[in-house]
């Protein structure tokens, strides 16, 4: 019985020669091996045929006419970048078989070959296609789960944030995201390494403030076997660990003086050297840093390197707190009853007064705190349905921000009432909300509403509706001269 890990793989392959019965002869042995086969007789037919469906391989002749075989696999690799090509060629034709390689082809063969040699061949190249289609695979669900998606809410200041990372990520600028803690900076940084050239490879993440001093070095450079006590055995460190990828270090203003020279020094060589070792290993890493402190004021009290601030904050990006994106919090908190109600037998929804209550808060604890709250709301409440007061606090009584009315909760010590709500209604909220990103986006670009309805993510009719509800008008063009 044929073990299913060892099993051939099968694929869909083109044949390409202008030469028939070349062309019908290793059409046949592929076909032998159960593999799917089409045939082309010129570069062009091959091309239509590669627009129009999915070919894992490209087995194509050197020397054709009028497209010989160097033209068809440029042309091949615009069409299909991930498609691999094995080229055939004449025995004194090797070194253009070599140039083919260069411009993208996987491998050739020298004509006349064997059967067994072709099979050989193919079997890799499948291979190869294969592991390929699994990376972009792996790739594309890393980027579903936590690439821009990942950042829930369409407030103005969070498509700015979106922007700017789409800008960055494609570079290899390391990046310093700032951002009260719970606003989601690691979510940042791993939207950073899903869209950019490094996503194949690894994102490394580590936390300063959750390790000592005295292991960080080793955490983060590794260590030599006996380097100290307790080191039985060589361990790289997670510099090596993100060679080709991204190493987030969150909370960097949490380390000493001593260990930001070594950081420093390891981002300007792009080499780190394990502990307790004098050989330097060199890295090729992305580095992503991030604080939740003013690391201005940390670096003018001494606290943290002025040149290691200006190596990290090549690129700032900054995280807004919850506060100043209160029109998210509808999203954020179906967002996060969602994935709650995918771990409970007993699905829960919000009602438009919860979400109107939650909207009259201030979050200090940002985005975290929400989660939270809603996780602790979908555990414990008696209904289907969450209501203001399914939604206690840790500490005290609601803090109202932007003159919406409080709603006062007792922190649940002594197990006392509620105030009954007097919270603006989910629609009322929700207006405001609109009316005020309509005018601020009225006020940046005036007259333009293409521009106007581009930055709010709608289209121009819809842009008209609503303002036309809200009775806003544009402001008038200015005088001309």
């Amino acid at each position: 019985m044929t073990d299913a890990h060892t099993s051939p793989i099968r694929g869909r392959i083109l044949v390409v020669d202008d030469q028939r019965n070349m062309r019908a002869t290793t059409a046949l042995l592929l076909r032998a091996e159960h593999h799917t086969v089409f045939e082309a007789a010129t570069g062009e037919e091959a091309l239509a045929q590669l627009a129009g469906g999915s070919i894992d391989l490209l087995l194509t002749d050197l020397k054709m006419e009028p497209m010989d075989g160097l033209t068809l696999l440029r042309r091949a690799l615009e069409v299909a970048p991930r498609l691999q090509v094995i080229m055939m060629t004449a025995f004194g034709s090797i070194e253009s078989a070599v140039d083919a390689m260069r411009l993208g082809a996987y491998d050739y063969l020298t004509k006349p070959f064997k059967e067994s040699e072709l099979r050989l061949r193919v079997e890799r190249a499948l291979e190869r296609s294969h592991l390929q289609r699994d990376v972009d695979n792996l790739a594309t669900d890393f980027n579903q789960r936590h690439g821009l998606s990942a950042l829930v809410g369409g407030s103005a200041v969070m498509r700015d944030l979106s922007t700017r990372l789409r800008r960055v990520a494609q570079s290899d600028a390391t990046v310093l995201i700032h951002g009260e803690s719970g606003t989601g900076k690691e979510l940042v940084a791993r939207a950073l390494h899903a869209h950019s050239r490094r996503k194949v490879r690894s994102f490394v993440p580590v936390n300063c403030a959750a390790i000592s001093e005295a292991l960080l070095e080793s955490e983060l450079f590794g260590h030599a076997k006996g380097a100290f006590t307790g080191a039985v055995k060589a361990r790289r460190g997670l510099f090596e660990e993100a060679d080709g990828g991204t190493l987030f270090i969150d909370e960097v203003t949490e380390t000493s003086p001593a260990f930001q020279s070594k950081l420093l020094r390891a981002l300007q060589e792009g080499e780190v050297r394990r502990v307790g070792e004098s050989t330097a290993l060199r890295v090729d890493v992305r580095t992503v840093a991030a604080t939740n402190r003013d690391i201005e004021l940390e670096v003018r009290e001494k606290r943290f390197r002025q040149d290691l601030y200006y190596r990290l904050n090549v690129v700032a990006l900054r995280v807004p707190p919850l506060r100043e994106r209160l029109e998210d919090v509808p999203e954020l908190a179906k967002h996060f009853l969602e994935r709650s109600n995918a771990r409970s037998p007993k699905p829960k929804r919000l009602s438009a007064s919860a979400v109107a209550h939650l909207m009259g808060y201030n979050f200090p604890g940002n985005v975290r705190e929400l989660e939270n709250l809603v996780e602790q709301a979908a555990a414990l409440a008696e209904n289907d349905e969450l209501l203001p007061e399914d939604f206690p606090l840790r500490q005290g009584r609601l803090t109202p921000s932007h003159g919406t009315p409080s709603v006062a909760f007792l922190d649940g010590q002594g197990g006392g009432g509620r105030l009954p709500s007097t919270g603006p209604t989910l629609a009322e909220v929700v207006e405001e909300a609109e009316r005020h990103a309509i005018t601020q986006a009225l006020e940046r670009h005036g007259v333009d509403l293409a521009r106007v309805a581009d930055e709010l993510g709608v289209s121009s009719t819809t842009l008209w509706r609503k303002m036309k509800r809200l009775n806003l008008r544009p402001p008038p063009e200015p005088a001309r001269e």
